[in-house]
């Protein structure tokens, strides 16, 4: 089954459509990795080692960094508790070619489901003004913010993986 999509709402007010470009870019991203197997997942183009693969974990992390790490203030779980950053500093990305196209999709749509926990967590403790627990170069975010921040990360490795996609089998427009 395709995963849906639903376009951003154009007249809502500012939380609705934030989260609805979230949402849409959320989906965007599955849908460019959706029908693939664990070896296309991993092509790369040109010089560039950015895979699809490591997109969709990046983005998990991204996802629980943000929204459980950064706005709550808690420590990171999961399989990112025990990840050694200073090995490896892009670890999501490397990582991700020992994963299945399915567990990717799995970890991707269950951190979702976290982070909107998180987000309605945080909107029922001060709304979008609400700043984070943790700091960012020594400045606590709005939760305003990050919203904003996170459209601009998927939007930003969307475009990245209609490259890519294109790239493995012609598709377009997904």
């Amino acid at each position: 089954m395709a995963i849906q999509r639903t376009d951003p709402p154009v007249a809502a007010d500012e939380l609705t459509t934030l989260r609805g470009f979230l949402d849409h870019f959320r989906a965007t991203l599955r849908r460019q990795a959706e029908g693939l197997d664990a070896e296309q997942l991993t092509r790369t183009v040109g010089r560039s080692d950015l895979a699809l693969s490591g997109m969709l974990k990046h983005l998990t992390f991204v996802e629980h960094w943000w929204f459980e790490v950064m706005l709550h203030g808690r420590e990171p779980s999961g399989i990112w508790a025990d990840v050694d950053w200073d090995a490896d500093e892009d670890w999501d990305w490397h990582s991700a070619v020992h994963d299945s196209p399915a567990e990717l999709d799995a970890m991707l749509v269950e951190q979702v489901a976290a982070s909107d926990a998180a987000l309605e967590e945080a909107l029922a403790d001060g709304g979008l003004d609400r700043l984070a627990v943790r700091s960012r170069r020594g400045e606590q975010c709005s939760l305003r913010w990050i919203l904003v921040h996170m459209v601009e990360e998927y939007a930003r490795h969307c475009g990245h993986a209609d490259l890519v996609r294109e790239s493995i089998d012609g598709a377009r427009d997904l």
